[in-house]
């Protein structure tokens, strides 16, 4: 392969990965063929990073407005909400409310479902209101924007992983439709999400932050596998959300200061 090959192939791949993870309007000019989204899966650290500067670009802007921690944290999380077409809160919302069901064929038909019911409600409740509060305790805004890169480029360097090793629990969906991952796509997400949090929390707290979000990891293949026989798209987005929330409240402990 030429390198001017491999160069059109990397750019395909961000154009797939970033239009797969945003609502920007970045994706290739031909259809997204089987397998093309798991091979682009390492891409979606890069995704989380344009995420998180957007949420930090916010921030600022807010900040040097005048605006307090509080309101300017709610906005930042409102542009990384909106950028990303709520994709992964929605499907928190739908994992939570699934788990919740009956027998596995009954919580896959409530995760399909697009009404939300009472357990996705708190689910969204918890999560927007701790990353709310761990972003307005963080307060500088140098350190909110090392938070914000940190949570949205790790929370999404695990998926790839995710995704080689547990099996869809449909034979349709999103998750199925994306395929598998191969070993060294997983690899190069994972090495980009170790390496942030190396140069974000220094390499002893990064240690604690990848046992960390490899205990999320486990919990909830653990939970994917024992009530859906496979992950979804649903429960990916849900491993996301929790490994964003993680993320912030450990910068949160760590970066707690006023502006």
């Amino acid at each position: 392969m030429t390198s001017r090959t491999q160069l059109t192939a990397i750019v395909t791949d961000l154009r797939i990965g970033l239009s797969l993870a945003t609502i920007l309007p970045l994706g290739p000019s031909t259809p997204v063929g089987d397998g093309d989204i798991a091979r682009a899966g390492w891409t979606l650290p890069v995704a989380g990073l344009l995420v998180g500067l957007l949420g930090a670009a916010v921030y600022a802007l807010a900040f040097v407005l005048g605006v307090t921690p509080g309101p300017a944290a709610l906005l930042a999380l409102a542009s990384t909400i909106i950028v990303t077409g709520a994709l992964h809160e929605d499907g928190l919302a739908d994992a939570a409310d699934g788990l919740g069901g009956g027998t596995r064929a009954r919580k896959l038909e409530i995760m399909r479902d697009s009404r939300i019911g009472s357990f996705g409600v708190c689910a969204l409740i918890i999560s927007l209101t701790l990353r709310w509060s761990a972003v307005a305790a963080i307060a500088a805004p140098r350190s909110v924007l090392i938070a914000l890169l940190l949570a949205h480029v790790a929370a999404r360097a695990g998926l790839p992983l995710f995704m080689a090793l547990v099996p869809p629990a449909r034979t349709d969906g999103l998750s199925a439709g994306a395929g598998r991952p191969a070993g060294a796509n997983a690899a190069i997400a994972l090495g980009l999400g170790a390496l942030a949090l190396a140069i974000g929390f220094g390499p002893g707290k990064a240690i604690l932050a990848v046992i960390l979000l490899a205990f999320i990891g486990l919990l909830t293949t653990w939970l994917a596998i024992r009530q859906l026989g496979g992950q979804t798209g649903d429960i990916l987005g849900a491993y996301e959300q929790v490994a964003e929330t993680a993320i912030l409240l450990m910068a949160a402990s760590l970066f707690h200061t006023s502006p």
